[in-house]
């Protein structure tokens, strides 16, 4: 029996054939358009912020170049910004491995690689100028980092709650890390305090009226604090399997201890054990790194099946995070002390 398909076109009826849909596939992958973005958007950072800058009268022996800021501040304010452009590259690079596992379902996810990468060029921008006085682009660049860090901090809680069974330790592991978003605002809040450092008095520096050292000092060790809680919340769901999992989580603590004790001290007395504690953490952080790449050549495939493992396995770029906090305690101890290291 014909069906309606094979009948002519004498048949008395019109039937319209139906055509597969056409599909059009990027010849770009999406994640490279997205990279040229940002780093598209970095560049275009680091050019204005050198324009924005507030230049005094040029002297007449020429400009001299030093590989630090003579004055305190200004050595400060450099370490702060190396803080910052560490913090933003692991955001850059932690966000662009755990958005990519989720496959941007919500367009949202695109906005933290972009607006690190800015900070991380701003931040990278300050730590090589070495003369004071702040620019306004790079603290608009570091306010919008703190401010989208906040954001993202609503939107990772969002996901946690709105889960079966809410904010529960199921939740809290697999999915969205809640914490995770804040090291976007630690990147900017250091930012914003390396410029403000840049214009404060060199003899008696003030951060909102207070001594800077002491203030940036406390701020340092809360941020020490919730990057071990954020640590603390990942290694326990990997059960503390290594004993050196136990060093994130014991560590940093200890060190922030040394920097509240620090904060308490005379300014100008001798900082040699919070010293020590910052650059113990700051070494802890990179080779975190090690650590993880060991974890993730553990896994099945190792690194030959990095595609999988990469997302799967440890992340590689959270570690450094605690070392860009640990600059920032070691630029408070300068301001402590009133000499650059």
């Amino acid at each position: 029996m014909p069906t309606p398909s094979d009948r002519g076109p004498g048949s008395g009826s019109v039937l319209k054939r139906r055509v597969a849909p056409v599909r059009v596939e990027a010849a770009i992958h999406p994640v490279v358009v997205l990279a040229a973005v940002a780093a598209a958007a970095g560049l275009l950072t680091w050019f204005a912020a050198g324009r924005s800058k507030r230049l005094g009268p040029a002297p007449s022996e020429g400009r001299r170049y030093a590989p630090r800021g003579s004055a305190v501040t200004a050595s400060a304010a450099q370490r702060l910004n190396h803080a910052s452009s560490m913090l933003a590259a692991s955001v850059l690079f932690d966000s662009g491995l755990e958005h990519y596992r989720g496959q941007f379902f919500n367009r949202v996810m695109y906005t933290p690689i972009i607006v690190s990468s800015i900070t991380f060029a701003s931040s990278l921008h300050g730590a090589g100028d070495t003369d004071p006085g702040s620019s306004r682009v790079r603290h608009a660049a570091q306010a919008l980092a703190g401010l989208t860090g906040l954001i993202g901090f609503g939107y990772h809680a969002y996901n946690v709650g709105k889960r079966e069974g809410g904010y529960s330790f199921q939740n809290l592991f697999y999915s969205a890390p809640i914490g995770a978003p804040m090291a976007l605002t630690l990147a900017g809040l250091l930012g914003v305090v390396a410029e403000r450092v840049r214009d404060a008095n060199p003899q008696a520096p003030r951060l909102g009226g207070l001594p800077a050292g002491r203030v940036l000092a406390l701020a340092t060790a809360g941020m020490l604090a919730g990057t071990t809680l954020e640590a603390g919340l990942l290694h326990f769901r990997g059960a503390f399997q290594n004993p050196a999992m136990f060093v994130p989580v014991t560590l940093p603590p200890l060190a922030a201890a040394l920097l509240v004790r620090a904060a308490g001290k005379p300014e100008g007395a001798s900082q040699v054990g919070a010293t020590w504690g910052m650059w113990a953490v700051s070494a802890m952080g990179i080779g975190g790194v090690a650590f993880h790449a060991y974890g993730v050549a553990r896994m099945m495939g190792g690194f030959d099946n990095w595609r999988q493992n990469l997302i799967d396995g440890p992340p590689l770029p959270a570690p450094p995070s605690f070392s860009g906090v640990a600059l920032g305690g070691l630029a408070a101890l300068e301001l402590l002390e009133h000499r650059p290291f």
